[in-house]
């Protein structure tokens, strides 16, 4: 069998993509857009919200019940039928 050595001898460490220069200004560019998102649909975001309790009833149920069949769960240990 061969040995390989992986140790970073004369390696230099990777740069982040995000601190390179070419990742700040696809940082700047989200930015920017993302600014002019919320300027422009601001009104519609912000009526959008009245509905959001409505929409999250469903999904909490779903959630809290971990999705269908979730009431098997419950002890029947204690229960009066004897077979």
């Amino acid at each position: 069998m061969s040995v390989h050595d992986h140790s970073s001898g004369n390696r230099t460490p990777r740069e982040n993509f995000l601190t390179s220069p070419a990742g700040m200004v696809l940082i700047g560019f989200l930015a920017i857009g993302g600014v002019y998102l919320w300027m422009e649909h601001q009104a519609h975001l912000l009526g959008a919200l009245v509905f959001l309790p409505l929409l999250l009833c469903p999904l909490m149920h779903l959630f809290m019940h971990h999705g269908h069949g979730g009431h098997s769960g419950h002890d029947n240990s204690s229960g009066g039928d004897s077979k």
